[in-house]
């Protein structure tokens, strides 16, 4: 799902008061972390995921990581806090044309 430039600003100030949901560790991201996550977008549809890494290559590559196996889109990497979006069923979060 391809988000336009509009849509993504509508979700990021949806974004804006929510607090990370998911937090990442020292051990990274596991299956367990992902189920969380996989969890948190069923309920919720857009989650703040905050990640406990110093280096940018690596929080680049978890980023891509949870991208790929949640199947969400990335609204946006601020820091170490990384919004994603994921439409459920029965859509909660309404998107601009």
């Amino acid at each position: 799902m391809n988000l336009t430039t509009k849509q993504k600003q509508h979700l990021k100030a949806l974004a804006h008061p929510l607090n990370p949901v998911v937090m990442l560790g020292n051990n990274g991201l596991t299956e367990g972390v992902l189920a969380e996550i996989e969890q948190a977008l069923d309920h919720h549809e857009l989650i703040k995921v905050k990640i406990a890494s110093g280096d940018r290559e690596t929080k680049s590559l978890i980023v891509d990581a949870i991208v790929r196996e949640t199947t969400a889109c990335n609204v946006q990497v601020i820091g170490n806090v990384l919004v994603l979006y994921r439409p459920t069923q029965e859509r909660k979060i309404t998107l601009p044309r």
